[in-house]
């Protein structure tokens, strides 16, 4: 593989634990400054220096990424306070609760999966753009994780359980997302697939991101599965015999488990690594577990590729998010 571009500056979100930590430490390992974007910057710090990062190579931010208020105050104070330009922003943060009965309302009344993994980051995005565009760095980057359960091209997103990932005719997009409207298509509140359905949404802006922006900005955006890091911490609100029984079906009946370390490192190649230097792409890796493994181009289902629905997602997601 190429040699890495010269280091610089990235924002991820999510990185008290997990993927998001371990891309940190990759990243901080080849000289890049990381700025954390997470609910407790305590916590982000702490997870850091167990890591043994850096403190010199961080930045801890408060962003609750569920409150569109707060996103635009932590993007207000990054810029005001960086002192240099942005070059790369990791999309990452998630959460997932498949347990709830009901659903969970963000500050603004959004289902909470939808408004923390996508309305709260799709807002992020557009208002660190400017920033990014002002960078001169050779390898300004949006990278923004999806999931295989959310792309219909791959088994693990044909599973029907509890339904596959469906945005339908975005009936709750243009319904407000107000209660009782939960999920994007309207229809009854499935934990679940509002999980799945709010990282299809992360996949369609990266496409639409690249559409829109990638000729006249030269920012690369791309989206990535890494594997499936089936001990994520992630999955802490699944039953405890889920989270017993799916790291070890995925170490040795799938084949899919990479572990959080190398899911990390993964996601710092697709920041920095000339390799991943194409934009529109969806990065993703054959043999998952395999620490050589060679990335590809994985194809995207009609439903997270179709030009259409991209497009009226995103003006949704504006008019959601305040700027349209």
């Amino acid at each position: 593989m190429a040699e890495a571009v010269g280091a610089g500056t990235v924002l991820i979100t999510g990185t008290t634990s997990g993927v998001g930590l371990h891309a940190t430490k990759a990243l901080a390992d080849r000289g890049w400054q990381v700025v954390t974007a997470n609910r407790d910057p305590v916590r982000a710090a702490a997870a850091a220096d167990s890591l043994a990062i850096p403190s010199a190579q961080l930045s801890h931010l408060r962003f609750d990424l569920a409150d569109l208020d707060s996103v635009r105050a932590g993007a207000e104070t990054l810029v005001a306070s960086l002192g240099r330009p942005l070059d790369a922003l990791v999309i990452n943060a998630a959460v997932y609760k498949p347990r709830l009965e009901q659903p969970e309302r963000s500050p603004q009344g959004y289902e909470i999966s939808m408004a923390t993994n996508h309305l709260g980051q799709f807002l992020l995005i557009h208002l660190l753009l400017p920033d990014l565009e002002r960078s001169s760095h050779p390898s300004r980057r949006v990278v923004i994780l999806g999931t295989v359960t959310a792309n219909s091209k791959e088994l693990g997103g044909k599973i029907p359980i509890p339904a596959p990932a469906d945005l339908g005719d975005l009936a709750g997009f243009k319904a407000g997302f107000q209660g009782p409207i939960a999920m994007a298509n309207g229809k009854p509140f499935k934990p679940g697939k509002a999980y799945k359905d709010s990282k299809l949404c992360n996949m369609i802006t990266t496409q639409e991101l690249h559409r829109r922006l990638h000729g006249s900005t030269g920012i690369v955006f791309n989206s990535l599965y890494p594997g499936c890091v089936a001990d994520s911490p992630l999955f802490r609100h699944a039953p405890l015999a889920f989270q017993r029984i799916f790291p070890w079906f995925q170490k040795n009946i799938t084949g899919g488990y990479v572990s959080q370390a190398q899911a990390g490192e993964r996601v710092a190649q697709v920041v920095a690594d000339p390799a991943f230097s194409s934009s529109g792409v969806h990065w993703s890796w054959g043999n998952r577990q395999k620490q050589g493994g060679r990335q590809f181009s994985q194809e995207l289902s009609d439903k997270a590729s179709n030009p259409g629905t991209a497009q009226a997602m995103w003006e949704e997601s504006m008019k959601l998010v305040g700027l349209a």
